[in-house]
């Protein structure tokens, strides 16, 4: 029977090369996998990608880590998942404004946070010391570790086999040249500007988030905020012309709301300005470039690393924050001690992950994926607490 009205891949690629920009980066043109598989029949290859991200164990666990608040401490605090699901709605629409594959740029923010700690940057920084002599721990690679070997759930290969344009947005701050020849690699300066946007996605929903949460919590107050933050006064102000007089909660949501619209705004229009002086015709001309060229206005930058200063100075080292954050965070060296000592107690796989990848870096990566309270659980189960 032939259904006629059904979209499979190729159809759906047809229309991304239809109505996506000549800069963007089309499915079609994808540099594959590193496993080869049969196409998706239903779905582009970005698709298949996002769908096996949000099918991840990785990606499960991302509700019970850390964003600023240790996880628990609020039902209406973020936490590591409901930041990664508001990077991606972010993202989607930057790309949808600027032509670029809106599908690829949702799986890069979905993924983004994967290799997170327990207990956010601080779980990261700990991690990263305790590995100084191995090599080290970043969550942008480890997010790579986990897509590419440490998800085992197929039985053709191991990791999540994601494209290659997928995994080259997660190494985020490193240029990614695995599986590209020694002539291409010198070209690849930048990634695509999906990844771009992506990774600006990140910054604006977390700015803007822990600006709501720090409210929520109490710990931020709105007249000080008006009194030092230059993005919050002039939002304030537009929300003040607007709707005139509102509750507290309803006024703060629309503030945050106009904070967002101008931020994305702002990249927006930048970016296509940015574009359209380069004339760019291609994705790789985006490669090639010597800085990024998805980016806030000179204006909105500055205003931006005075919202970020702020939020430093009176919320991410907040004693209400900091502290319980420190105390948390202490648990992560006597586990890796432990686990050290006793490998044989993180279960049946273990030796499998020691050959490929040596006794701490498998240790780590064993602690790295724990959730917040799976940590303490398990400090209590060892008696470390």
């Amino acid at each position: 029977m032939n259904h006629d009205f059904i979209r499979g891949r190729e159809e759906l690629e047809a229309g991304e090369k239809q109505r996506l920009a000549s800069y963007a980066q089309l499915s079609q043109e994808s540099q594959g996998r590193v496993h080869d598989e049969p196409p998706p029949e239903w779905r582009t290859h970005y698709q298949r990608d996002r769908d096996r991200v949000i099918h991840s164990r990785a990606f499960r666990r991302l509700e019970y880590k850390t964003q600023v608040f240790l996880n628990g401490t609020g039902d209406h605090l973020r936490t590591r998942l409901t930041h990664t699901v508001e990077v991606a709605g972010i993202a989607r629409n930057m790309a949808r404004a600027l032509r670029l594959n809106e599908d690829l740029c949702e799986t890069i923010a979905l993924a983004h946070d994967l290799g997170h700690a327990p207990f956010g940057h601080k779980g990261e920084e700990t991690l990263n010391q305790l590995m100084e002599a191995h090599g080290g721990f970043e969550h942008n690679l480890q997010s790579l570790r986990i897509v590419e070997s440490l998800e085992r759930k197929y039985p053709d290969f191991p990791g999540l086999n994601l494209t290659w344009e997928t995994r080259e947005g997660l190494a985020k701050h490193h240029v990614f040249v695995e599986g590209v020849t020694a002539s291409q690699r010198v070209q690849l300066k930048r990634p695509s500007l999906e990844a771009q946007v992506a990774n600006l996605a990140d910054e604006v929903a977390y700015y803007n988030h822990d600006l709501d949460d720090g409210m929520e919590s109490g710990l931020l107050d709105e007249q000080l905020l008006a009194q030092s933050v230059g993005v919050w006064a002039m939002a304030a102000e537009k929300v003040d012309r607007r709707f005139g007089k509102l509750d507290s909660e309803a006024r703060r949501f629309y503030i945050i709301r106009c904070l967002i619209d101008d931020m994305v705004k702002d990249v927006v229009l930048t970016t296509a300005t940015t574009i359209e002086a380069l004339n760019l015709t291609h994705v790789s001309q985006v490669r090639q470039t010597d800085r990024s060229l998805v980016t806030y206005s000179q204006m909105q930058a500055k205003l931006n690393l005075e919202l970020r200063q702020y939020l430093y100075q009176n919320l991410y080292y907040h004693p209400d924050v900091h502290e319980p954050n420190q105390q948390a965070v202490s648990l992560l060296v006597p586990l890796f001690e432990h686990f050290m000592t006793h490998p044989e107690q993180m279960g049946s796989q273990f030796g499998q992950y020691e050959r490929e990848d040596g006794k701490a870096r498998a240790v780590c990566n064993y602690i790295a994926g724990m959730t917040d309270r799976f940590v303490v659980a398990e400090s209590q189960r060892l008696g470390l607490i």
